[in-house]
């Protein structure tokens, strides 16, 4: 989904080049509303997910600028779309990295991360648990406490079990930060003595 808007003129349509709406819509001119610009110059900015494209309206000559870019929604459980937001993505990893060695500076590029991951997929949409999987393996190569207490509440988890058989995963070779990860204690059945 790619959204226009241009300065001096609230959400105007996606344009292509000729200054045509790529759906059958255009933009006005911001001063005197004709519907005929033509493009002057085109620039990418932030890694082409935005695309300014200078204009001259071809009634009065004066220009502006239109801003094209790509969105990307994620749709709640609820069913209810919004804007992908990385400060969520941090907000919701922040909790999960309490108390732990991760810097602001590492949230960031994980949240960023998570971005380009979901972006990648090609869709204009995409559901809110794809975004938490998206999490996960930036999360695991971070902080392997932070990346467990995100899985439990993620994942639901609801017993010691589900943490023995995700810390197992972490263990197994071939796993991100396998070879580093620490030995966590084994939980044993207690002995039992015979009574005297």
């Amino acid at each position: 989904m790619v959204h226009t808007r241009s300065t001096g003129h609230p959400q105007p349509s996606p344009q292509d080049e000729t200054g045509n709406g790529s759906k059958g819509e255009i933009v006005r001119c911001p001063y005197c509303r004709h519907a005929d610009s033509r493009v002057t110059d085109s620039r990418e900015v932030d890694e082409g997910q935005v695309i300014r494209r200078r204009r001259s309206c071809q009634a009065c000559g004066r220009r502006f600028t239109t801003v094209e870019e790509a969105t990307l929604a994620v749709i709640k459980r609820s069913g209810v779309t919004e804007p992908f937001s990385r400060d969520k993505v941090i907000v919701g990893v922040r909790r999960a990295c309490q108390g732990r060695p991760v810097g602001d500076d590492q949230l960031a590029l994980l949240a960023q991360r998570v971005e380009e991951a979901v972006r990648a997929t090609g869709c204009a949409e995409i559901p809110s648990n794809e975004v938490g999987l998206a999490i996960l393996g930036p999360l695991r190569e971070l902080d392997e406490v932070a990346y467990l207490r995100f899985a439990s509440v993620y994942r639901a988890f609801t017993s010691i079990e589900d943490f023995e058989a995700e810390i197992r995963a972490l263990r197994r070779p071939g796993a991100p930060g396998a070879p580093g990860v620490p030995d966590f204690p084994v939980a044993r059945e207690p002995v039992l003595e015979p009574a005297p």
